[in-house]
């Protein structure tokens, strides 16, 4: 094996890993934040499993002083404290380290780079080839034929070695001896070293060309002309320190022992209890070959709802796993199975007598745990397998369900009395998945429902909840996997009808046991953590709802899609053409490498071109938005772009998604998702139908009513987010815009500019309506002026003129921000909280997106719920008009009806009265919805 050593500079990898997942954390089911360990474990194993080193060690900094300290007592003094959540990691960081049997090196009084440093030069000396992992460009002085920077691409991107050739291009220098005498005299801002005030890179660079080195620079200080060298002078002082405080340290009381620092094999007990605590299930997977205790099953029994793009890499924590022996018992009499253990009691029933039997005690009971095992993940096509309840804590009973149809209605008629008892509640996770199958055979729940998965979800909306991670974190237990049954995900996967009987009894009841265990402790924290509101009113009734609206589905025009898939085809080939000639040269246009190749190095349209954390150039719609003004070959490359989209994603797929039974579209819709509560839906993903381009919006003609006899509606609210605004934070301004009903961005306009609104013109209104929609989000003078193709300083003018005409609003603003930091949370106007942890933070970028988030979750989640209960109350409305028609879609604030003609001169005011007055805001804001109708759903948008 060749003789490779990575030397690791430990805290700017750490720091990297830690931002890189600043936007969307990975936050464990006890509200620890892992980004930084999960980064660097990443990092560390793909250096293992791609460089191949066979010496290594890790380098940290102590919180000791240096002789840099003592030199100058500013060293570093104006750096950002790290946040809390990378300092607590570092403890886990060092045993992960220390699992992969790799030396950690630290010592009191230097820095990670002097470690770095000395170890290099001692193994450059003996014959390895030493590479520094770091992206600090401070390195540079140390690289020679034998040592070398290796710099990790950010997130995952392109990996840069830098021998002395590229150093001193980088720094325009001529030898990398240079290095601190460039530092020197430009100083350090990350490090506070001063420098000679008023000298850049251009300058010292420039200047070593000409003298060589700092200390040259300073002896002929006088020969230099004007103001500059004015400035080498007076910096004298500061330059020699600077330069002294820039050299890496070089023989540190360290010794580099070759076999000491060799790569050995893991210690794989204590990488797996590190992977366990901080819930690194797919990692442990992959490199122990075994799962740890953390997996939440995704499963057709388990019937979680989808988890949405952003999916995390790895499961959740549990505590300890509890092993349960269990104990053989005597069989009972009759044909009650009994699996017994230490901790329970499972049944399963069989015969009719016992049936009977079970039926009675079931009426008797007033809130029953329920959930069903089934053969399908998509309950549309699903078949019971069998039922589970439960209504004593370890106790719970097993029915099977024949696969054989009439049999099945047969057993399923002996339950009617009990599923038509209003009187009783059932309790369920994820229970619309149930009440979904049981639609299917006929039946409905009448009684109120208890969703444990939807209790969690109020309580604590951030991250996952499936019920075995629940039950682990909240029990203490570890529940049976489904891959314990019929194996794992993919084509070998079994099926739950082949389980036996006593695996199926001891699973499925164990399922209901949990379930009502869990209600148990979810239904007082509800009122501890003021919660109650927007569960019972808002999160808990639109279950029934959204079962109704999937059971229902919607009729797609298969025959438009399929002659619009081949004029997009068409579009998209000539689009294609014109690319190529344009280029002058053919190239795959689906491959963003190949693309940014011909964009940037061949045609050079933007000198200063980007690469993405991949190593290629960035081609994203937003970089090539800005470059098609001025070159006609990127208008083709979006159209292009937009037209492959549409077919694959949308005209190709929808169709496929036909229901066999209804010949309709069933998309599934997804309460616990969103921390803001948005609902998510998939199969077709609803909300991501575009409909900016007329390309996109053809779509929706596709959707289409069910017979002739029907039409489509679509009802939507009115720029409702700005009413929030308006509305909680009582702007007077904007209020009275939206009493009178003026057009808001008009208005805004008027009062930003200054002038009357009739003299406002369309572009003003655009700015406006951007600022209108950016401000509240964060959005400052950078992004507006990016958003709008105007500068910084038109953009800031705005923004200040908006915040004096509109101080309401920077009001709530600080409002908000204070009131979260003090309280920890922010809330909608029915009680939906967001948790902010980091709004404290000491650290600015992580402080300022918990900032963002407190100024934004109000409102977004406010939105959510209004139209949350407007799905109720049209809901009932149109149930006790004893109306045919059917509400079928919800997309952000617009929903869709599949209406009987004859209902829709009746229905129309109904759903516009229910929308309007589903949530009323304060102030006396107004809630204006409108609704229209078409043959298809473009036409009644």
């Amino acid at each position: 094996m060749s003789k490779k050593l990575f030397l690791v500079d430990a805290l700017a990898l750490v720091f990297r890993a830690y931002y890189a997942l600043i936007r969307n954390p990975r936050i464990t089911s006890k509200g620890r934040n892992t980004n930084a360990q999960f980064g660097f474990t990443n990092a560390l194993v793909d250096l293992l499993n791609n460089q191949k080193p066979s010496h290594m060690a890790v380098c940290f900094d102590t919180s000791a002083p240096t002789e840099r300290h003592t030199d100058f007592a500013e060293y570093k003094a104006n750096r950002e404290e790290a946040p809390e959540d990378l300092i607590a990691a570092l403890p886990d960081i060092k045993r992960i380290i220390e699992g992969f049997n790799i030396p950690v090196m630290e010592l009191d009084g230097y820095e990670a780079d002097d470690l770095i440093g000395t170890l290099a030069q001692q193994a450059a000396k003996v014959g390895y080839e030493v590479y520094m992992v770091t992206p600090d460009k401070d390195y540079g002085q140390l690289v020679s034929d034998k040592i070398k920077i290796y710099k990790p691409g950010y997130q995952g991107g392109e990996v840069e070695i830098l021998g002395p050739t590229e150093v001193c291009a980088k720094w325009n220098i001529k030898e990398v001896s240079q290095v601190i005498d460039i530092l020197g005299m430009m100083g350090d801002a990350v490090d506070n070293i001063p420098g000679i005030p008023g000298v850049g890179e251009k300058t010292a660079a420039k200047l070593l060309a000409e003298y060589g080195t700092l200390e040259n620079v300073l002896e002929n200080a006088d020969k230099i002309k004007g103001a500059m060298g004015e400035k080498v002078r007076n910096g004298r002082e500061s330059a020699i320190l600077s330069k002294k405080l820039a050299t890496i340290i070089t023989n540190v009381p360290v010794e580099f022992h070759e076999e000491d620092f060799k790569v050995k094999e893991w210690n794989k007990e204590e990488l797996k209890d590190v992977f366990t605590e901080l819930e690194f299930k797919t990692i442990a997977q992959r490199l122990l070959g075994e799962q740890i205790q953390v997996a939440a099953r995704k499963s057709n029994i388990e019937k979680e709802q989808p988890q949405g793009v952003q999916t995390d890499l790895f499961g959740n924590i549990i505590e300890p796993e509890i092993k349960q022996t269990e104990e053989p018992v005597e069989e009972p009499q009759g044909e009650r199975k009994t699996v017994h253990s230490t901790s329970h009691v499972y049944h399963s029933i069989t015969e009719e007598k016992e049936l009977k039997s079970f039926i009675q005690q079931l009426g008797s009971q007033k809130e029953i745990c329920f959930d069903t095992e089934t053969t399908n993940i998509d309950a549309n096509n699903a078949e019971l397998v069998g039922m589970s309840f439960s209504w004593v804590e370890h106790e719970a009973y097993y029915v099977p369900v024949p696969s054989d149809q009439k049999q099945a209605a047969a057993l399923l008629a002996h339950f009617a009395p009990v599923f038509a008892d209003v009187s009783k509640k059932w309790i369920g996770q994820n229970i619309k998945y149930d009440l979904l199958v049981l639609k299917w055979y006929g039946y409905t729940l009448a009684g109120d429902i208890f969703d444990t998965m939807l209790a969690h979800y109020v309580i604590e909306p951030d991250g996952k909840r499936s019920m075995d991670l629940l039950s682990a974190q909240y029990l203490n237990y570890e529940p049976i996997h489904i891959d314990e049954l019929i194996g794992k995900k993919g084509k070998t996967q079994g099926n739950m009808r082949d389980v036996a009987l006593e695996k199926i009894t001891e699973y499925a009841a164990e399922d209901a046991d949990i379930t009502l265990q869990l209600k148990k402790v979810f239904e007082p924290q509800l009122a501890a953590k003021e919660v109650t509101k927007v569960f019972y009113e808002v999160e808990n009734p639109l279950v029934k709802v959204l079962t109704d609206m999937e059971f229902e589905g919607v009729k797609i025009d298969v025959d438009f899609l399929q002659d619009y898939s081949k004029q997009l085809d068409e579009e998209a080939k000539k689009a294609e053409k014109r690319v190529y000639e344009q280029a002058g040269v053919k190239f795959n246009l689906a491959s963003p490498k190949q693309l940014g190749e011909v964009l940037f190095e061949k045609l050079k349209l933007d000198p200063k071109a980007k690469k993405t954390k991949t190593g290629q150039y960035a081609t994203g719609e937003d970089v090539l938005a800005k470059l098609a003004a001025t070159n006609p070959i990127v208008d083709d490359i979006l159209a292009f772009r937009e037209l492959t989209k549409l077919k694959s994603t949308y005209v190709d797929a929808l169709p496929e998604l036909v229901n066999e039974k209804t010949g309709r579209v069933h998309t599934s819709y997804a309460q616990a998702v969103a921390v803001t509560g948005r609902l998510a839906s998939n199969n077709p993903n609803l909300q991501n139908i575009p409909v900016r381009t007329e390309r996109g919006k053809e779509i929706r003609k596709a959707f289409i009513p069910r017979d002739d006899k029907h039409v489509l509606l679509s009802a939507d609210y009115s720029q409702i987010e700005l009413r929030i605004v308006a509305a909680i934070s009582e702007d007077p301004a904007m209020c009275e815009a939206f009493k009178k009903g003026t057009d808001i961005h008009t208005a805004t306009a008027a009062k930003v500019y200054n002038v009357p609104e009739s003299e406002v013109t369309k572009e003003m209104r655009y700015k406006a309506k951007s600022v209108n929609f950016g401000i509240i989000y964060g959005q400052g003078a950078f992004g507006l002026a990016d958003n709008l193709g105007i500068s910084r300083t038109e953009a800031k003018e705005i923004i200040d003129n908006y915040k004096k005409q509109f101080q309401g609003i920077q009001q709530y603003m600080d409002n908000t921000i204070n009131f979260a930091r003090e309280h920890g949370y922010v809330e909608t106007l029915m009680g939906r909280k967001r948790w902010l942890r980091d709004i404290n933070s000491s650290n600015f970028t992580v402080r300022g997106f918990a900032e963002r988030n407190a100024i934004n979750s109000p409102i977004q989640g406010t939105a959510a719920d209004m139209i949350k209960l407007a799905m109720q109350k049209v809901h009932a409305a149109m149930k006790k008009a004893g109306m045919k028609s059917k509400m079928i879609l919800q997309v952000h604030d617009e929903l869709i009806f599949d209406a009987l003609k004859e209902e829709v001169k009746e229905l129309k005011p109904l759903i516009i009265e229910n929308m309007q007055s589903a949530l009323l805001l304060p102030g006396g804001v107004p809630v204006i919805a409108e609704c229209g109708q078409g043959n298809n759903w473009l036409e009644a948008h």
